[in-house]
């Protein structure tokens, strides 16, 4: 395909395409893609990433899964779901596996909760949070939700009281 076809988003319980760039069956379409979008980020940056990971989790499947290894393994850096320098927590999440909402698990209690149940070592823990009032996403809503809660006053005091320490990628390196 030569211009962008739908990506996934969730409808009845399957992902539907809402746009794409390649066919992400054609493993060296999806490779160029990759490299591709690592030489835009290397030049917009003027570094390496400190990370890989994709929307949507895409890169949890073949062939972009072996190819993102590889390119991960080069760079020296963590990609999602695959690392074994972290570990990936997506239970603040909002919706539920059909796209309806499930505000309970984005409230700071939930996330309280969560912190306290942390194993040590590092864990990312996913988020969205923003103002989303000019982007076209079906999460939309949820994301205003996540910031204040992050913003809360007791999530602030559960990640001292845990002793959590809260770094970036590059903080890996």
């Amino acid at each position: 395909p030569t211009g962008p076809m739908p990506a996934r988003s969730r409808c009845a319980g399957e992902w539907i395409a809402l746009y794409e760039w390649v066919d992400r069956q054609d493993a060296r379409a999806v490779e160029a893609e990759i490299r591709a979008q690592l030489a835009l980020c290397r030049e917009l940056l003027r570094r390496d990433p400190t990370h890989l990971d994709s929307h949507q989790h895409v890169h949890t499947e073949e062939p972009a899964r072996s190819i993102l290894d590889g390119i991960a393994l080069e760079l020296g850096v963590p990609l999602r779901h695959r690392s074994t320098r972290l570990r990936h927590d997506g239970r603040f999440y909002g919706q539920t596996r059909t796209g309806d909402p499930l505000t309970a698990v984005i409230t700071p209690a939930h996330l309280v909760e969560m912190l306290g149940s942390l194993p040590d070592g590092v864990t990312e823990v996913a988020c969205h949070p923003g103002f989303a009032d000019d982007l076209v996403t079906m999460y939309h809503a949820e994301r205003e939700v996540e910031l204040e809660t992050l913003c809360d006053p007791a999530v602030r005091r559960a990640i001292c009281d845990e002793r959590i320490e809260l770094i970036g990628f590059a903080d890996l390196q």
